[in-house]
């Protein structure tokens, strides 16, 4: 034993020694990371390749993890909103009492504030109470069943608006705020991850309906409808719209607008008072096992077209039934969903370029968007474009039904934006412009051309409304 504890100790102060040797000439390294690309980043210790779970790395998601802030610039920009005068309205949840309630988002300093289409489309007076229970009665702007989406507005300046995000951006597994009333319980936040995206749970009707959701475990209940899905950044990602459940309340499941879509819906609402969507002109349906060996694909992914339009963009770039859109502007199209949302995102006139399979080779062509209801591509110079704008009001032409019923040519005011300068002239929606001064108008681009001729003066509308005899006129001036 005194053999050999002169050698023990003498290890020991050798292993001492050695390791205050290290430390005084080896200096603690700083590790930074550039996170501009917004990907999932891996932090060395050392020069090993190994990404094993060993502690030797150190791993950032797109966003922090810590709720705590977003949470507190979040919910004073979620406001409740009570639609009187309606019913229940299912499985969206709400109230039968002659009134529901929902959520909604405020998205400008000056009081628009975006909702779910079905929180509010039973009721015909707004109420909305804010994160500090301030009272408003808000003004609906427009609505676009096809995506669930409506546009309110009340009467306030200074507001907390919400930072509206990139939902492209957003990655499976990403962490996710939802934030809302749920059950009328105020400013109520869960926590939760992106499942998935691009889902279609085929709950919207109409032709022109746009499905894809991203879906969470966020908890969201009734009365979290039109509330707002946000990253750990404080970003608005989504519009909370609607859960899958059989109990009427949370089971796991639930789905929001991707804020990209939103805000062309939203712009276009306010804008126009209508969705102005352009459109392929073809109809699709899924890519599955046995079309994809058929038609020698090289994966079972992409929008099968199953017919063409006559003369509608498709069409004219030359696209067949049987071809397969494999991609748009660069982006992989892998769904249907995927699809109607980039499409989705853009006006009549614009021009894509899309990706296709034909008899197993790749092509591309691009194709020109076209109007839903003229069937044609609308080219709306920006200076046209402008005054429409600026007036406060959007035009249709007659179809050719009711020029026949109505015996006269004109245009038709579709929408009328709330201040502009039209609103103020006190018009109502519905009424058909025959005339611009003395000149006889028949199609939007004629009203546009003498609304021009007349900037800087004043300038009056003759014109009817169907179901109102005599004619009536609006003056005002154009700036």
């Amino acid at each position: 034993m005194k053999k050999h504890l002169p050698i023990a100790v003498s290890s020991v102060c050798s292993a001492l020694l050695a390791v205050l040797l290290f430390n005084f000439f080896q200096k603690p390294k700083t590790v930074y990371i550039d996170r501009a690309d917004g990907s999932a980043v891996f932090a060395k210790y050392g020069d090993e390749g190994s990404l094993s779970m060993d502690g030797q790395r150190t791993f950032l998601s797109s966003s922090p993890t810590d709720f705590i802030a977003a949470a507190e610039k979040v919910t004073s920009s979620v406001v409740n909103i009570r639609a009187m005068e309606s019913s229940s309205y299912g499985w969206w949840g709400g109230s039968s009492h002659g009134s529901s309630s929902g959520s909604g988002v405020i998205i400008s300093r000056d009081g628009y504030i975006v909702t779910n289409n079905h929180v509010i489309e039973d009721g015909n007076k707004y109420q909305v109470t804010m994160n500090d229970h301030r009272e408003y009665e808000a003004k609906l702007i427009a609505t676009d069943p096809y995506t669930d989406i409506a546009l309110l507005k009340i009467e306030e300046k200074n507001l907390p608006a919400v930072v509206l995000g990139n939902s492209d951006s957003l990655r499976v597994g990403e962490w996710v705020l939802a934030v809302g009333n749920p059950f009328n319980l105020e400013s109520t936040v869960t926590a939760g991850i992106v499942s998935a995206k691009g889902r279609s749970i085929d709950i919207l009707e109409g032709e022109y309906t746009i499905e894809s959701f991203i879906q969470t475990d966020a908890a969201v209940n009734p009365g979290n409808s039109g509330g707002a899905l946000v990253n750990t950044n404080a970003e608005l990602v989504g519009i909370n719209t609607a859960i899958i459940t059989r109990s009427g309340k949370y089971e796991g499941y639930s789905f929001a607008i991707p804020s990209n879509l939103v805000k062309k819906v939203i712009h276009d609402l306010r804008e126009y008072g209508e969705v102005k969507r352009g459109l392929l002109g073809v109809k699709i349906g899924p890519v599955d096992d046995r079309i994809a060996r058929e038609l020698n694909l090289p994966s079972v992914e992409g929008v099968y077209i199953s017919s063409v339009t006559t003369n509608g963009g498709a069409d004219e770039a030359g696209l067949r039934s049987e071809d397969v859109v494999v991609g748009i502007n660069g982006l992989k199209i892998r769904s249907i969903p995927e699809l109607q949302e980039q499409v989705g995102r853009l006006h009549p006139g614009s021009i894509i370029k899309l990706e296709y399979i034909r008899d197993g080779k790749r092509h591309s062509a691009n194709v020109t968007l076209k109007d839903k209801d003229m069937g044609s591509t609308i080219v709306v110079k920006s200076d046209d474009e402008q005054i429409l704008a600026k007036l406060g009001f959007s035009l249709r032409e007659l179809n050719p039904e009711e020029r026949r019923k109505l015996r006269v040519a004109g245009v038709y005011v579709e929408n009328i934006k709330v201040g502009g300068t039209i609103e103020k002239t006190e018009m109502d929606p519905g009424y058909i412009i025959t005339k611009v001064g003395d000149i006889k108008v028949s199609s939007i681009q004629e009203v546009i051309n003498e609304l021009k001729k007349n900037r800087g003066s004043e300038v009056y509308l003759e014109g009817f409304y169907e179901n109102y005899p005599g004619e009536y006129y609006y003056t005002f001036s154009i700036k």
